[in-house]
């Protein structure tokens, strides 16, 4: 029975079913651990099938999620101009290996959502595996609580938070229409 996971019954042993059920519960749950999005105001989205809904390059694209950027720099920056022009800043939680991150991005690239998208000054954030840019997310979303994607709005003026997906509303956005993202980021806009 060597090089195999069966033991001498022919069957799985015991102490590897809880790797099999933690990887069920992590396809079946998301990036985030949570089976459906929820939050203030929000209802769940409708869900879509797996192979219409998903765009096609969502799971191999990457969103723009760069380990090497200065998160805190960006924000700043992307601060800076929304004073000067008036528009918010959305800031973008997530990572790469993230399928509803990327599916999120990909909707991002959308007729609808794209259009709403050009109202804000948008930031990516990678949070690599929860051991990256914490400090950065900690001052705008709480990732415990909401998973990736997470998103924020910031006031133009004075910089503050104005909504946040603390509440998980887009831990499945791969079950999201473009429409139902759409909406999402015109009701902050």
């Amino acid at each position: 029975m060597r090089g195999t996971n069966k033991n001498r019954t022919g069957r799985t042993p015991l102490t590897a079913w809880p790797l099999v059920a933690g990887a069920a519960v992590a396809v079946l749950t998301g990036c985030a651990g949570t089976a459906t999005p929820s939050g203030a105001g929000a209802s769940p989205p409708a869900p879509v099938s797996v192979t219409s809904g998903v765009p096609e390059d969502a799971g191999t694209a990457s969103h723009g999620y760069d380990p090497r950027a200065d998160a805190s720099a960006d924000i700043a920056a992307a601060r800076q101009a929304a004073r000067k022009d008036g528009r918010a800043v959305l800031i973008d939680f997530g990572a790469d290996w993230c399928l509803d991150c990327r599916v999120l991005g990909a909707r991002f690239q959308e007729p609808g959502p794209s259009r709403v998208l050009a109202k804000y000054h948008v930031v990516t954030v990678d949070v690599g595996e929860f051991d990256r840019n914490l400090d950065v997310a900690a001052d705008y979303v709480d990732l415990e609580a909401s998973g990736i994607p997470a998103l924020a709005v910031l006031d133009p003026a004075s910089g503050r938070t104005k909504v946040a997906t603390s509440q998980g509303e887009f831990a499945n956005a791969r079950t999201m229409s473009a429409d139902q993202v759409e909406e999402f980021l015109e009701r902050w806009a």
